[in-house]
């Protein structure tokens, strides 16, 4: 929590955050692993990295790894313990929420394609390495992790992570572009969730169009997917100007306004009430002026001076930060709300299969009551008995029942087991 030098109280507060924001996290990631790759019997002795075919994502988790190990490298040779100690939080934080996350389907699968190969070895390569990198923090745990994934595959491997060779940067994995870009997306998704939110819109619930204005080009236009995927939009569009979906509302900063124009704060309101929010904003922005004439008297504004909020126009949802807006288009078509619909029927199958105690791997036979748009979408849409594994839908049924809301419809699903 600190450097070592530095006096700290400790308190069990601290020690829970620690388990829950690090260990808690790694050791799920681990658990996600295991638990998949017992099922598809993945034997790590017959798969190389080298033959794979990596994704966008793969390549970034593998670049990322081998950046953190340099730097927790080099700043453990410094002694700079805490630093390490955070770089490695946050790479395991972005491998948990993020990289697991987006790459949860491709081990879902049955047979072992070649994306499904990709998958398993990029996370066995990750999960092996931190248990060598993290072996000087938290000891028992890394071992634990070592000797599940290491030596009952690998015959010559060192019988305890606390006999390897600490691991060394492999320079060759390191995509400084790639992982920029990421850092981008991961900034776009950030405003467009807020934007989510703001709008009241569920991230299962599809939206047509993205909107995204920034100066950043990205390296590879690949990447652009992965932010329309997150926020679930089925077109996304890198704009130059968000004036048409983003207003301004700006309001006096009064304690630089204050000393300078005292007695004419109230004309200055007004001004900023009826004055163009958006070639105002435009002329302050990056250290600009603006100049103009209240009561006769000329008044001279920078950005500092102001209190800028931004409005999204009708249609639209917007957030900004800084140079970068994520914007998006509201507006829902029939076939996007039942897209939403037939989403949160998923869910909702997902989380009965789970609270009646079902394997991954079960099938199911469903009976549901609904009525109107629910049951038209339970009837007509085949992707959402795919997705529970569901065989068969029958009219009734006895197995775990329990109703729902959908999106403002009364629906009542039962599952069992096949």
């Amino acid at each position: 929590g600190s450097s070592p030098w530095l006096p700290s109280r400790f308190y069990e507060d601290a020690v829970s955050e620690a388990q829950r924001k690090f260990m808690g996290t790694l050791w799920n990631t681990y658990a996600f692993f295991v638990l998949y790759a017992e099922i598809d019997s993945y034997d790590p002795a017959r798969h190389n990295l080298s033959d794979c075919k990596l994704t966008l994502m793969d390549k970034w988790a593998l670049s990322g790894l081998s950046t953190l190990v340099k730097y927790v490298d080099e700043n453990l040779e410094q002694y700079r313990i805490t630093e390490s100690a955070r770089a490695i939080q946050d790479y395991v934080d972005n491998l948990s929420n993020w990289y697991v996350r987006r790459s949860r389907e491709r081990f879902w699968g049955s047979g072992m394609d070649e994306d499904k190969e990709a998958a398993y070895t990029t996370l066995y390569t990750i999960l092996v390495t931190l248990s060598k990198l993290c072996a000087p923090f938290v000891p028992f745990m890394a071992e634990e992790m070592y000797l599940n994934l290491v030596p009952q595959f690998f015959a010559d491997a060192p019988e305890s992570v606390h006999l390897c060779t600490f691991p060394v940067c492999d320079e060759s994995m390191i995509d400084s572009d790639l992982e920029q870009d990421m850092a981008f997306v991961l900034d776009a998704v950030v405003l467009g969730r807020a934007a989510r939110n703001k709008a009241n819109i569920k991230n299962r619930q599809p939206l047509g169009v993205m909107y995204i204005k920034t100066s950043y080009k990205p390296h590879d236009d690949g990447i652009m997917s992965i932010i329309a995927e997150e926020l679930n939009v089925k077109e996304y569009k890198l704009v130059e100007d968000d004036t048409d979906f983003i207003g301004y509302e700006i309001k006096p900063q009064l304690k630089t306004l204050g000393p300078k124009y005292g007695a004419l704060l109230g004309g200055i309101r007004k001004f900023l009430a009826q004055v163009d929010g958006t070639e105002l904003v435009k002329a302050v922005s990056g250290g600009g002026v603006y100049s103009t004439q209240i009561d006769g008297k000329e008044i001279v504004l920078t950005e500092g001076d102001l209190l800028i909020g931004t409005v999204s126009k009708a249609g639209f949802v917007a957030e900004t930060d800084g140079n970068m807006s994520v914007v998006l288009d509201s507006n829902l078509t029939d076939e996007l709300i039942d897209e939403g619909i037939a989403r949160e029927l998923v869910s909702k199958l997902q989380t009965m299969r789970k609270e009646a105690g079902f394997e991954v791997t079960d099938h199911i036979a469903l009976a549901y009551k609904a009525s109107g748009r629910v049951a038209d979408v339970l009837a007509k849409d085949d992707s959402i008995r795919e997705d529970v594994l569901c065989d068969r839908v029958e009219q009734s049924l006895d197995g775990y029942t329990k109703e729902w809301d959908v999106n403002g419809h009364k629906v009542t699903l039962t599952v069992a087991k096949l």
